[in-house]
């Protein structure tokens, strides 16, 4: 007997820029689906020598009778670059698109980010498709129209708000991704239900195992879940003047460690889970969080492979001057998203510097 996978379908909903987000199996073949949201005669695949040589043909035969044409970056957040966005830019030149032109991305977050701010600039922005390939962008970057590129001195401070057309999330394409990328999903998984929904993290903490194993019942609905949370702030809070930048809990710590090991020492996502400890370790510093949330949160990052430690040799000091470039700081202070306790994220503005770093000393110490 066969196992159906089950399918979900989720909206965002932004009026005339409304989009759907669709989770299940097999939606890369589902072209019936997909193809009408290309308008016009011109479509740029945008991927990465890695996810290309296993999904590429099966887009491809969805844009038969379509002038069409791919680039492909080299795998690694290190891609995402203002280089790679001028080598795209010729492409779509070349290809003769149109302002009705679509651009494809198929491939994780690096990808889709480029695909996005690509499209973004491209006659003043052109429709684009989310593909996600990876855990974290299905879950995280593909929803929600955050688009850019890396500086060197920082991760994302180039980019543009640009919703797609509609998302792919095609679930058997993670059966070709590394444990540790999958992991890294998971990071994102969890921060979402850390942020603002304490009855899912306890969901997590019980499906621990199953998801582990790529449960696809427990999966379908652990994506769906925190794509339906992530869609309803982004309704609420589309370019992130409020509500939105809740979703950034971890981020600044873990958006610093990026960046202080060159994009090549941790994943994303990886970046996203120790700066989520991080960020609790901060709350309860500060008395904001009880011990007992912190230590969920890390037993539940161990259970399922996450890092809960900073790797050696970072200095806290360059952490901290890299956190001061976070685009949520005003005013020269430190605004970071902290929490009290599980599911109650907040926004704190004004945060004392010195106890930020005390936080990095001892998490770069080991203690």
């Amino acid at each position: 007997m066969s196992i159906i996978t089950p399918q979900e379908t989720i909206q965002v909903t932004l009026g005339e820029r409304s989009y759907p987000v669709w989770i299940g199996r097999d939606l890369l073949d589902d072209h019936a689906r997909w193809r009408n949201m290309l308008r016009g005669r011109h479509a740029l695949v945008i991927s990465n020598h890695t996810v290309a040589p296993l999904y590429l043909q099966r887009v491809a035969s969805g844009l038969e009778g379509l002038r069409w044409s791919s680039f492909l970056l080299d795998d690694g957040e290190a891609h995402k670059s203002f280089a790679n966005v001028g080598l795209a830019l010729e492409a779509l030149a070349t290809l003769g698109a149109t302002r009705d032109a679509c651009v494809v991305a198929l491939g994780g977050g690096v990808v889709g980010d480029l695909a996005g701010f690509t499209a973004a600039c491209w006659m003043r922005g052109i429709d684009f498709i989310q593909m996600p390939t990876t855990l974290l962008s299905m879950v995280d970057s593909s929803v929600g129209g955050k688009t850019g590129v890396n500086l060197p001195a920082g991760k994302n401070l180039a980019g543009a708000f640009h919703q797609p057309r509609a998302v792919i999330a095609d679930i058997g394409t993670l059966d070709s991704l590394p444990a540790r990328e999958y992991r890294a999903g998971m990071a994102e998984v969890i921060k979402g239900a850390a942020i603002g929904d304490a009855a899912f993290f306890a969901w997590l903490e019980q499906h621990a195992a199953a998801l582990a194993a790529r449960d696809e019942t427990a999966l379908v609905q652990a994506i769906a879940t925190k794509v339906r949370y992530k869609a309803g702030v982004v309704a609420r809070d589309e370019t992130e003047q409020g509500e939105r930048a809740l979703l950034n809990l971890g981020h600044t710590f873990g958006h610093a460690l990026e960046t202080a090991g060159h994009y090549t020492t941790l994943l994303h996502g990886e970046g996203v889970a120790v700066g989520t400890l991080l960020a609790a370790r901060l709350s309860e510093r500060l008395g904001m969080s009880a011990s007992t949330d912190t230590l969920r949160l890390e037993q539940l990052l161990g259970t399922i492979g996450l890092p809960t430690t900073v790797p050696a040799g970072y200095d806290p000091e360059q952490l901290l001057a890299l956190m001061r470039l976070d685009k949520k700081n005003t005013a020269g202070t430190l605004r970071l998203i902290l929490w009290r306790g599980i599911g109650a994220a907040e926004i704190v503005s004004g945060v004392n510097e010195a106890d930020v770093l005390a936080v990095l000393r001892e998490a770069c110490a080991g203690t």
